[in-house]
């Protein structure tokens, strides 16, 4: 791979590349031998072996490096290949394969937020000693109504200035 942890020398670096420190990711690294060997039954480099071609996520690092990457910068996944020296349908199958591998960390170490709840009593209950909740909901799609005057009530057009009277 062309991207390498040697190219991040600061600590903005780490951050514009993987949305960590180096320390943070460091710790995160620690936490992918033990969650790759529960996800796939083996280390990466005895999967390795068995695979006829050369990979090209060889390391751990690299494959973290290559999915924190792909999540912070948004690009495609041709551009994301042709920026990290693979294909497009390869970068799709390593980014999967990375997120799955850092859900596995992250919730085997117990840092893995909870995101389905059965009910609003487990929602209450499991938000009950962690302070307020905040849900930003002001942008939420809509389908829009067919009935015309329904429609024109849930319609507010541009915010006009209200004019005082001088």
């Amino acid at each position: 791979m062309n991207f390498s942890t040697v190219n991040l020398r600061t600590d903005r670096h780490w951050r514009s590349a993987t949305g960590l420190d180096q320390n943070r990711f460091q710790k995160l690294l620690h936490l992918l031998p033990a969650a790759y060997e529960q996800l796939y039954g083996q280390s990466m480099e005895q999967r390795h072996k068995d695979c006829p071609d050369e990979p090209t996520l060889s390391s751990y690092e690299d494959l973290l490096l290559f999915t924190l990457f792909s999540l912070k910068s948004g690009l495609s996944f041709d551009l994301l290949g042709l920026t990290t020296g693979m294909d497009g349908s390869t970068a799709k199958r390593n980014q999967d394969i990375g997120l799955a591998l850092v859900k596995q960390a992250l919730s085997q170490s117990g840092h893995l937020p909870k995101t389905h709840f059965d009910n609003a009593e487990s929602f209450k209950a499991y938000f009950k000693d962690k302070g307020p909740v905040l849900i930003d909901a002001t942008e939420q799609r809509t389908q829009r109504p067919t009935d015309t005057d329904y429609q024109k009530g849930m319609y507010s057009g541009k915010k006009k200035p209200i004019l005082s009277s001088r």
